[in-house]
């Protein structure tokens, strides 16, 4: 696991204390792309399920998700594919 990836991992844990996260590093599909780096780590994939999302609109949590990883976003990550859910709820 390299720097970002542990970055987004630690700051959606402090933020949301989630049940389930799942991260994946996705920029081996990504090569050759706009915004893909040599090393990776610039496409993203998280599912997210927490408390903290119960009754928040899917926008609503996407906004708490990237406010927690804005400084991430406006560096090296170029996309992340984003799952939020409250307990209980499917993917």
């Amino acid at each position: 696991m390299g720097a970002i990836f542990e970055a987004i991992h630690h700051k959606l844990t402090e933020a949301f204390a989630p049940t389930r996260l799942e991260i994946e590093d996705d920029s081996s599909r990504h090569a050759g792309h706009a915004g893909a780096t040599p090393g990776g780590e610039s496409h993203f994939s998280v599912l997210i399920e927490s408390a903290a999302f119960a009754g928040a609109s899917k926008v609503v949590r996407q906004r708490l998700v990237y406010k927690a990883l804005a400084q991430e976003l406006s560096g090296q990550v170029h996309a992340l594919s984003l799952k939020a859910l409250a307990p209980g709820e499917t993917s």
